[in-house]
């Protein structure tokens, strides 16, 4: 079966998987760190330096409504993983903020955040990958200011995360299946990208 194409940067995707991790694991593999030309490499670390509080952009009456929609819903459904309303208030928003930023639905970034972490923030994977999206040490240094532990703040990793995400999906001209792979050091394997798109079937909402 050919794998879904992405024809667009605002384009949805789907799924979501209900498994919770084991206390301390972290489903990451080993992404691969590649040679980035330096056009390349100059537009993901001024995508991630930008700076910008996580105030989502929302003009109109109906777009506010929508938001609060959205929060009021998916934060009932993260309580298992987060029990404190207000941590769940601050996490929503800014995963919100960096989604939308980066082009790519919000069911995604929570499929991959609850398969990468299952919503720990100081988890580490056993390839040391980091955070909510579990990004690579070496991330910091191709794209950030080097600090790899500044990729435990929650605005930090989840905008790391969500361009890098944007950059792979980009890369592989739209292919989610592909896109996934990549992230995950597994690309052309199936597993990974199965999991995350089962796992987002729990976060699809209307305004996705």
């Amino acid at each position: 079966m050919t794998p879904p194409v992405l024809p667009s940067r605002r384009a949805c995707l789907i799924s979501l998987w209900g498994t919770v991790l084991p206390a301390g694991l972290a489903y990451a593999g080993r992404q691969i760190e590649e040679p980035l030309s330096h056009a390349v490499r100059s537009a993901l670390s001024a995508a991630v330096a930008a700076a910008a509080p996580p105030e989502p952009l929302l003009p109109t009456a109906v777009d506010q409504q929508a938001y609060a929609q959205w929060q009021v819903a998916i934060s009932q459904r993260l309580t298992r993983y987060k029990k404190h309303p207000i941590e769940r208030q601050e996490f929503l928003q800014t995963l919100w903020y960096e989604a939308r930023r980066a082009g790519l639905p919000l069911s995604w970034v929570l499929g991959v955040v609850q398969v990468e972490s299952a919503f720990r923030k100081y988890a580490i994977s056993s390839a040391g990958a980091r955070g909510y999206m579990q990004v690579m040490p070496f991330w910091a240094r191709l794209i950030g200011d080097g600090d790899d532990s500044r990729l435990f703040h929650m605005q930090t990793n989840l905008r790391f995360g969500c361009v890098i995400l944007r950059h792979y999906l980009d890369r592989e001209r739209g292919d989610i299946f592909m896109a996934l792979g990549r992230y995950n050091g597994s690309r052309g394997q199936s597993a990974y990208p199965q999991a995350v798109q089962a796992a987002q079937r729990g976060w699809l909402h209307a305004v996705d």
